[in-house]
């Protein structure tokens, strides 16, 4: 019985801590910095963009906040949109070969608005009770990619009302893309640590598979995607 043979959940017995510091192969390091890069990549963009808002604001030029507004909106949801494609390709692969990562519940002290906690802490408790890998692994990506689609709708209805110019001085709008700008940060290192365990996880034969589903350019529906991950 050759070794890939087993049961997945008898080869997992490191912790995400240690998955997290563990050396990759060098395929799976370059696939993994390659996808790292990207996602950080857009999270700067979308940082630079949204801080030259703030500081727009802060000086009074309330035409370029408007438009830089729509722009922010833009660049978030790209990222989200690069997050639930990598987060469907760990869901696919994982689904079709086995593959289990070691898992670590969402931690509702590393997010700020009211919505991401509150999936935080589902997933949580959910973790309490559910005592397969597979069940908590499965429900990590359907909540994280639950928060993710969230945290773009509500990013997208604040800066909606700025580019109308409906609420240039409401702070609570701006006080809104801040918090969520701060919460897809967070949804972007759980996918990053995530994409490492999994790789760990990941027979070296498989890695070219999963690189194809995870480099796939099939676009998803551009704002919402429920229903995405089907129940257990």
């Amino acid at each position: 019985m050759g070794p890939w043979s087993m049961k997945p959940w008898r080869l997992r017995a490191r912790s995400v801590r240690e998955d997290w510091q563990a050396w990759l192969p060098a395929e799976k390091n370059q696939l993994f910095d390659a996808t790292v890069v990207e996602l950080e990549t857009c999270y700067t963009m979308l940082s630079i963009t949204l801080d030259e808002a703030l500081s727009l604001r802060s000086q009074g030029h309330l035409l370029r906040v408007r438009e830089q507004a729509g722009v922010c909106a833009e660049l978030f949801r790209q990222l989200a949109m690069r997050l639930l494609t990598a987060l469907r390709a760990l869901e696919a692969h994982g689904r079709h070969f086995g593959t289990l990562p070691s898992v670590a519940p969402l931690d509702p002290e590393f997010f700020r608005g009211e919505t991401a906690q509150l999936i935080a802490r589902k997933n949580q408790l959910m973790s309490r009770v559910l005592f397969s890998l597979r069940s908590r692994f499965f429900h990590k990506l359907r909540n994280l990619a639950e928060a993710i689609e969230e945290l773009e709708e509500e990013f997208r209805e604040a800066s909606d009302g700025i580019a109308a110019g409906s609420s240039v001085h409401a702070v609570a709008d701006w006080q809104a893309l801040d918090t969520r700008h701060y919460d897809l940060n967070t949804c972007l290192r759980e996918t990053t640590v995530l994409l490492k365990c999994f790789l760990c996880a990941l027979p070296n034969e498989q890695v070219q598979l999963f690189a194809q589903k995870l480099q796939a350019e099939s676009p998803l529906p551009p704002l919402r995607v429920r229903g995405l991950f089907a129940r257990q």
